[in-house]
């Protein structure tokens, strides 16, 4: 039957993209587009076995705040009539801001009020779910014949890691997110720009850049510098890095490559007390964060944060974007959702200009066994997840649990999470085989054009997830502890201080350590460091 389902969303695209060209002109025509698809996919998506029983039933799902044609919460809305159609059920929509979501959220839960059956919300909190017993574990769905089926195995690594704890999976497949750097291909290929690169730094500009020494040269070349021919100086690089928003995650995915050290031996992945750790020693719970590794990677983004505008230091992910799309910054680096949004011919300048690569590495990583510092003969690429990749996870408090893991399978199978990530305004990101190319996916190309993606600019922004994902020998450990939210908004605030020159990278990490033992001794150490080495694999050896 799968195959047969395929089939169907295959020939229903097919002959989209056959049609008259004129069909993808007007926002009418990418209307009837949008709904043709959605129609496939529901067709061609699992729909189990809805048990009868669950007609006329109702449950509340909490997401984040961004509206019926938002980021995330889009999609609940989007999807809610089909879903009655199959079941008879529905449910709410409970958007929350991102800077309520961890409070309302964890305060719902740790009162056992139930007011969300479902949370689609960020894997941060996640071990506070499990620490707590707030969440069910969803293994016991999988072979419930009710229950749609969708592809475990197809998540990228990095990602399937964030939905289980220990052996037992709790998340539903939905978002993926890391961060990845967008650059203007058109600047970088001009042969003029190249000839004037070389000229002041005296190698050739690498294209792309591989690492964020080469960035941090080429930001600076560019910055200043009218190189769109506006009239106007433009800016080597755009960040988000207004304190209480999102911008410790452009932190996290700059300094894994510095501070995270392969193992020696045949497994460059493998867990011990001084290779794969980013944020505690795994022995002790000592905070990590003022180590030479963090240090360097902070001094490096206060170097970048110099090749773009002071106001960067206030901004949002909308107004770094918005730069970016404008055309006015050579650089961005951040969530899949700026891939998407330079698509947008309303609001973007840089459509069939914009180029993507995986994260940068680094040469030099820091040692914390040796406490000294190692260079490579080839960049140490570490993959991020940095982000929410927000995701639903069913309340222990829910009176329909069940009828929950049923609108969350059926919104993780193939054909209606792909749906998703091919319509970018649902703001989930591509992270399965399925959403990427060939030889390690099954997408095509046309999947993405039909919707407005110019073919050049999704290739190599897919190709980047999929190499980062799929391709880099090591992966940032994501933080899942209780107080997760609690250890990033420390880090979130000190690390402005160091960016706004107030504090010394070194002075400003050294506050974050601090801030972190306290939290951890209230916590309770032991426990922590339990969580902790649960978490990252750490078994001691």
């Amino acid at each position: 039957m799968r195959g047969l389902r395929w089939a169907l969303l295959a020939a229903v695209v097919l002959s989209l993209m056959l049609g008259p060209v004129a069909l993808a002109a007007s926002s009418t025509d990418m209307d009837v587009i949008e709904k043709q698809t959605a129609d496939a996919a529901f067709a061609a998506s699992d729909h189990g076995k809805p048990d009868p029983s669950w007609a006329g039933k109702r449950f509340t799902i909490a997401v984040l705040a961004s509206g019926p044609r938002g980021a995330l919460s889009g999609p609940l809305y989007f999807w809610r009539p089909y879903f009655e159609q199959l079941t008879g059920a529905t449910y709410d929509v409970a958007e929350i801001p991102f800077a309520e979501f961890q409070a309302k959220v964890l305060t719902d839960l740790a009162t056992g009020q139930g007011t969300y059956d479902a949370i689609v919300g960020p894997m941060f909190l996640m071990g506070d779910y499990i620490a707590n017993d707030w969440i069910i574990p969803i293994d016991k769905y999988f072979d419930d014949p009710r229950m749609p089926k969708w592809d475990r195995d197809s998540i990228a690594e990095p990602i399937k890691r964030l939905y289980m704890f220990g052996d037992s999976w709790y998340a539903f497949n939905n978002d993926h997110d890391g961060m990845v750097l967008y650059y203007r291909r058109d600047i970088l290929n001009d042969p003029k720009w190249q000839a004037a690169f070389k000229a002041e730094y005296g190698y050739d500009m690498p294209l792309p850049p591989t690492t964020w020494d080469q960035v941090l040269d080429i930001a600076r070349f560019f910055n200043g510098k009218d190189w769109n021919g506006d009239g106007r100086p433009d800016y080597g690089m755009s960040m988000h890095l207004k304190v209480g928003e999102q911008g410790f995650f452009n932190y996290l995915a700059l300094s894994a490559p510095y501070v995270v050290h392969p193992a020696p031996g045949p497994d460059p992945t493998k867990v011990t007390r001084y290779h794969n750790v980013y944020w505690f020693d795994p022995e002790t719970m000592e905070p990590l964060i003022n180590s030479p590794g963090h240090v360097r990677a902070l001094e490096m983004m206060i170097e970048l944060l110099k090749t773009g505008p002071s106001a960067q230091l206030g901004w949002g992910l909308g107004e770094a974007w918005d730069l970016f799309l404008r055309g006015d910054a050579i650089f961005c680096f951040t969530f899949g959702d700026l891939g998407t949004l330079s698509q947008d011919a309303r609001q973007s300048q840089v459509r069939g200009k914009t180029g993507t690569v995986p994260i940068p590495g680094s040469y030099q990583v820091y040692n914390l066994e040796t406490k000294s510092w190692t260079t490579l003969s080839e960049p140490n690429l570490v993959a991020n997840e940095s982000g929410a990749s927000w995701s639903g996870v069913i309340s222990r408090y829910s009176d329909n649990p069940d009828l929950v893991a049923y609108f969350l399978s059926w919104q993780a199978t193939p054909e209606i999470n792909h749906w998703n990530v091919t319509w970018g305004w649902t703001g989930v990101d591509p992270g399965t085989t399925y959403d990427f190319l060939p030889p390690i996916g099954t997408a095509k190309i046309e999947e993405y054009v039909q919707t407005g993606y110019d073919a050049d600019d999704v290739r190599e922004f897919l190709m980047a997830y999929q190499t980062m994902w799929c391709e880099y020998p090591l992966s940032i450990p994501y933080l899942r502890i209780p107080g997760s939210a609690e250890y990033i908004e420390k880090l979130d605030i000190h690390l402005s201080e160091a960016l706004s020159g107030q504090a010394s990278a070194q002075e400003a990490l050294d506050r974050v350590a601090r801030d972190w033992e306290r939290i951890t001794n209230r916590l309770g150490r032991s426990t922590q460091l339990q969580l902790y080495q649960e978490s990252i694999g750490y078994t001691g050896n």
